[in-house]
């Protein structure tokens, strides 16, 4: 017999869901707010998303986010795919032990993970701006493509790569033809949360970045210690919706690798 849930779980559950959504629909309907005093109401108005695009600072560090996400997820794609891919054919007793290292950048917390670049970049001598960006942007991405690569990997059956080896096929094509179509679904669902992690990153962004270069979490960032702006809301409500779309896109495409 199935016992319901009780008051706790419920009460818990209302909590959570409390603390999480309401701070975010606040945000989102005073995006609409005529008012530029954010706790005031003073009737809707679209006018501070208007007012987005005709900032060219804010479209500045839009462009640089994209152009970052976007390379740093096509280089992590590549060297993510490869490395599940060689993990795959090496049999080693290491292999743990490298996939445990491949997944640490995820661990550690962030703030280090920027203090070493910091200091790694300095004793190079690299300029800071787009390229450490990316390198930074990249030991991040890396570990989640890596991981739902290698996943897919260890359920797909490899009797379908042995059977076009005993048709002729030479490794390459038969990786072609048959392990990326079956892996392709995976890396699609890792290249978009690794994206979204990425447009979403501040604390690396902060230590890697120049003074010419800004992304758009960090303008945001360094905009919120003058206060909470309407321009401020608008923009977070659509990188909200952004995430979101991104995030179910992920969803929808690791449901179908499933199917």
């Amino acid at each position: 017999m199935k016992t319901r849930p009780g008051l706790l779980p419920k009460a818990y559950l209302a909590v959570m869901l409390v603390l999480t959504y309401v701070p975010l629909a606040v945000t989102v309907v005073y995006s609409f707010n005529e008012s530029r005093i954010s706790s005031v109401w003073s009737g809707f108005s679209v006018r501070w998303y208007e007012e987005l695009f005709y900032n060219r600072d804010i479209r500045e560090a839009l462009g640089n986010s994209i152009f970052v996400s976007c390379v740093s997820c096509a280089v992590s794609a590549v060297i993510g795919t490869l490395g599940a891919l060689g993990m795959r054919r090496c049999r080693s007793r290491i292999n743990d032990i490298l996939a445990y290292v491949s997944t640490l950048p995820v661990m550690i917390p962030e703030i280090i993970l920027g203090m070493v670049f910091l200091a790694v970049f300095s004793l190079l001598r690299l300029p800071f701006g787009l390229a450490t960006l990316i390198i930074g942007h990249c030991t991040f991405c890396v570990p989640y493509i890596f991981l739902t690569v290698r996943a897919r990997l260890a359920g797909m059956d490899s009797a379908l790569e042995d059977a076009a080896r005993d048709l002729g096929a030479r490794p390459l094509r038969a990786l072609w033809d048959v392990v990326l179509p079956e892996i392709a679904p995976a890396v699609a669902s890792g290249m978009l949360l690794a994206f979204a992690m990425s447009f979403d990153d501040v604390i690396i962004s902060i230590f890697v970045t120049g003074p010419s270069v800004n992304t758009l979490p960090v303008l945001i960032y360094t905009t919120l210690k003058t206060g909470v702006t309407p321009e401020i809301n608008a923009l977070a409500a659509l990188l909200l919706a952004a995430t979101a779309v991104i995030m179910a896109a992920a969803g929808v495409i690791e449901k179908q690798h499933k199917h």
